[in-house]
């Protein structure tokens, strides 16, 4: 018996005692339809909770920033704030220097690619119902230049 001819029975036999379950194959697919391997990676460089300004309605919010280890060189980075509970979060923030991009909220309920909403020439964007739970954004910046940030949990 030879290399192959092991590892083939091995296979076999976790395949028949102890498959893989059918999710964590789905995730691991459409983990690489979220890959973007050409994008500047910004990273959780602050996570805090910010403070309702007095006189004003609602629940508190948690305010984010990341930044690319060369900033600015590497890309920009991005600023957010989350609010929001239950199921959808609303994520507001901007990219500093402003500049405008397409946004793609990463996300295991959310379809690969699909574009959430654009930041304005000044940099700002709002996604009023990301899904609770990991997200990372992708920001196709002009010129063919992306940004991503790391995955963090809305």
């Amino acid at each position: 018996m030879n290399d192959e001819e092991l590892m083939a029975g091995a296979r076999a036999a976790f395949d028949a005692l102890d498959p893989v379950p059918e999710g964590v194959l789905a995730a691991a697919r459409s983990a690489l339809a979220w890959r973007a391997p050409a994008a500047a990676l910004a990273e959780l460089r602050h996570d805090g909770a910010v403070r309702p300004a007095a006189g004003v309605r609602g629940g508190t919010g948690r305010s984010l920033r990341f930044a690319c280890a060369a900033e600015p060189a590497a890309g920009p980075a991005v600023e957010i704030e989350v609010t929001g509970d239950g199921r959808h979060r609303e994520i507001t923030g901007r990219l500093v220097p402003p500049a405008s991009a397409e946004i793609v909220v990463r996300h295991r309920d959310v379809p690969a690619g699909r574009t959430a909403g654009r930041t304005g020439q000044s940099g700002m964007f709002c996604l009023p119902e990301v899904p609770e739970g990991l997200v990372s954004l992708l920001f196709r910046l002009p010129g063919g230049a992306s940004v991503v940030t790391s995955w963090v949990r809305v």
